[in-house]
């Protein structure tokens, strides 16, 4: 189910928030949890109800693993490599296996056969959920709690799909609080402006620039041209800033409806400095996760500047393998892992960049690194970057020839360029979207605003909410579900 289908707005929202606060008013707390949880299981469900089944198994096989080693004295870490290992299989099973056949096959000329897997949805998300309240709980970072709390903790559905990715420390006590089960029409307003203001990220900018970014990544051309280029790799920075960033506010937004607050997830990316400050707010909590449970135990920064660059290296390739299965996304995190030591590196030299620089040259490496994360093979990613850099020539269309024949002279030629659908209209569309990413505040700002203002931008989401709603038509996914 998507949150821009008129099934879930009209249909599945209505009906479980009806449920959840007459519970709520009768003081059913427990009936009111229950009603989350099912509701959760039943919009995972909805996709394909054959990933139900191993979705609850992994909840059950982690909170039991979880209890045993909050309660064991002297095989906790045992218990605790259990766990890791029994997640990690089943992601790798599910996820990497035909990826693993497919390079083996590459490199040994074998003729290993494919493995026939669907990818059950939101798989990442969930283990690495459970993963982290494993490691919380072998630290003592985090209690064990009731099975109804635990499941609708890896399962709530405003994150189940696409994240945030949730800390046990951070939810658990929401479940619990009496706050939580009581009305607060502050919650509910601004949780309907975060959602409106996703939900038209969404539709209205992100699913209209997708249509221009496909026919540059996907049509397979054998030289893509300096302008078409840098046009399709501009409009996929912003398409996936807008799909991520909506999903983001409708996701807490979504919570705030129920009274909870989900961590942030994304905080005006391109607006980052540097490359280390760019990871600080995008995918904020992956970030986190990647820090605390991947580069903290690999040993940081605890012995010596060479080891902590590796640790860096190799987190961020590990998190590139994390969005897919495929070489394009092992390059994408070795890049920011270059870009990283890099960034370090310069800080040890002390030598100040200018603001303008500093952002434009964090927004130009993630902008390239975005071009390899996009393309479906490693060879369609090489053909955009060097289209970028000029390699592929300049191609105008040939409807300006009359008026431009003159550019002939300076090595720039005229086709008929029916892969490419940017017009005048689409450039200006996309010169305002750049101005509003790189320096208007982001949706926390205005949610927090909301309150100095609630009846003017109560009109303004009405009117934004019956635009959204007569347009949806055709509903596509978030772009961070297939990961």
């Amino acid at each position: 189910m998507l949150f821009n289908s008129y099934s879930f707005i009209f249909i599945f929202l209505p009906l479980v928030l009806g449920i959840f606060y007459l519970c709520c008013y009768l003081k059913k707390h427990e009936q009111a949890r229950l009603t989350l949880l099912l509701g959760s299981l039943f919009f995972y469900a909805y996709w394909d109800i054959r990933f139900l089944p191993l979705l609850c198994l992994s909840i059950c096989f982690n909170f039991i693993l979880a209890n045993v080693i909050y309660r064991s004295e002297g095989f906790r870490r045992i218990w605790l490599f259990v766990g890791l290992t029994v997640n990690l299989s089943f992601l790798f099973y599910c996820k990497y296996l035909n990826f693993f056949i497919s390079s083996l096959n590459y490199l040994s000329l074998a003729d290993l056969s494919f493995a026939e897997i669907i990818l059950p949805l939101g798989i990442s998300f969930f283990t690495f959920t459970q993963i982290a309240y494993l490691v919380d709980v072998y630290h003592k970072k985090a209690e064990t709690s009731g099975l109804i709390s635990y499941g609708l903790f890896v399962t709530i559905f405003p994150h189940l799909i696409a994240g945030p990715i949730l800390h046990h420390k951070e939810m658990i006590h929401q479940f619990n609080s009496p706050d939580t089960f009581r009305w607060s029409s502050s919650n509910f307003a601004q949780g309907w402006f975060l959602f409106i203001v996703g939900l038209f990220k969404k539709v209205a900018i992100a699913d209209n620039l997708a249509m221009l970014v496909s026919p540059i990544f996907d049509e397979q051309m054998t030289q893509v041209p300096f302008i078409q280029a840098w046009l399709g790799a501009i409009s996929y920075t912003l398409q996936l800033y807008f799909d991520f960033s909506g999903y983001s506010d409708m996701a807490i937004g979504l919570g705030l409806l129920f009274n909870m607050r989900l961590p942030i997830n994304f905080n005006s990316p391109y607006q980052a400095t540097s490359i280390i400050d760019f990871w600080r707010r995008w995918h904020i909590s992956l970030s986190n996760f990647l820090r605390d449970y991947l580069y903290i135990p690999m040993g940081g920064n605890r012995f010596g500047e060479v080891a902590k660059l590796r640790n860096l290296l190799l987190t961020m390739v590990l998190g590139g393998i994390w969005h897919g299965a495929g070489w394009t996304f092992v390059f994408w995190g070795l890049c920011h892992g270059i870009f990283l030591v890099v960034n370090h590196l310069w800080k040890k030299l002390n030598i100040p960049l200018s603001n303008g620089i500093a952002r434009s040259l964090t927004l130009i490496a993630v902008m390239m690194a975005w071009v390899i994360f996009r393309s479906p093979s490693m060879e369609t990613a090489e053909n955009i970057l060097k289209g970028m850099i000029g390699m592929n020539g300049i191609v105008l269309p040939v409807s300006y020839a009359p008026h431009l024949s003159y550019l002939t002279d300076y090595g720039v030629a005229f086709a008929a360029l029916e892969y490419s659908r940017f017009r005048a209209e689409n450039m200006i569309g996309i010169l305002c979207l750049i101005a509003v990413t790189l320096w208007l505040p982001n949706s926390q700002f205005w949610k927090e605003k909301f309150h100095q203002r609630p009846i003017v931008l109560g009109i303004a989401c009405a009117v934004v909410m019956a635009f959204i709603i007569s347009s949806l038509g055709t509903t596509s996914e978030f772009l961070y579900y297939q990961f």
